[in-house]
């Protein structure tokens, strides 16, 4: 059995404000290691209950943040950046019979710790066919594209519940409360590591008796996506595919929801390059 984890780290074990979340930044090295724990602990659970191997995708801004001297020895990495599905990059590349959510956040405008949507700086809000979604919901939908059931989501408890209400009962590991976007009520690593291992556990052993259905989106499918500026949004119209609907709004419609998807992740790409101007 293999199982594919997108890992991301505004919700790791302790992570509570930017300070631990880029290179440079004061608590960033303590908090890679404290990532690349917390990924074990979810392998482990993931081996206890018969995977046999575990492809790690680091899904955190430059997407080279796990420790690789430190990882367990049934998991392989993908680092790097340059993804045509972003934080589900190498989805598309093995044969999987599942996928783990670790660290993840709550969408923007949630209550959840260090909330935002795929690109924080660009994005104000995201919809699927009219609906709301974080990137919980969204990668979700890059799961269900291959049939693959989401079996576990850790991180705050906005984005465990955000997950259960979209994606159905499947496994969380809740490793804090959100008190606001940059605070929150943290378990320590010797409580989170046990808790998230056996909700692993629990998750790999539910996809051996099918328990859990993949997150399938109705298609053709609509993605709306609201820029945080004006000159974003006309910027993203050189996509003869994308329709502008106002000032701040992009539509893409799509026949499949990864020819979708890659047009959003384009247009994310291209207003976040144009933000201040082309030429700078």
């Amino acid at each position: 059995m293999r199982i594919f984890m997108s890992v991301d780290m505004e919700g790791i074990t302790g992570v509570a404000s930017g300070a631990a979340l880029s290179a440079g930044a004061n608590e960033y090295e303590r908090f890679r290691l404290l990532m690349t724990q917390d990924v074990n602990a979810a392998v482990e659970g993931a081996v206890e209950a018969g995977a046999d191997e575990v492809v790690v995708g680091d899904a955190h801004g430059t997407m080279n943040n796990i420790m690789i001297e430190h990882l367990h020895e049934k998991a392989r990495l993908i680092s790097g950046s340059n993804k045509l599905l972003c934080q589900m990059g190498g989805i598309e590349d093995y044969d999987f019979d599942g996928v783990l959510f670790v660290g993840y956040h709550g969408g923007e405008g949630s209550r959840g710790v260090v909330n935002h949507t795929v690109m924080g700086v660009a994005v104000t809000q995201i919809l699927v066919n009219g609906k709301w979604v974080g990137e919980t919901t969204l990668n979700a939908g890059i799961a269900g594209h291959f049939g693959l059931p989401v079996a576990l989501v850790t991180g705050d408890d906005v984005v465990t519940a955000e997950a259960r209400q979209n994606l159905g009962d499947l496994e969380v590991a809740v490793v804090k409360k959100a008190k606001d976007r940059f605070c929150a009520d943290c378990l320590p690593p010797q409580a989170t590591h046990p808790m998230i291992r056996e909700a692993a556990r629990r998750a790999v052993e539910r996809l051996k008796k099918g328990e859990l259905k993949p997150y399938h989106v109705e298609c053709p499918v609509t993605f709306d996506l609201t820029f945080k500026t004006t000159s974003e949004a006309n910027m993203c119209t050189l996509f003869p595919t994308v329709q502008q609907i106002d000032t701040k709004t992009v539509r893409i419609t799509a026949d499949d929801y990864i020819s979708g998807y890659k047009q959003l992740w384009g247009c994310l790409i291209l207003g976040r390059a144009v933000q201040g101007g082309v030429f700078k």
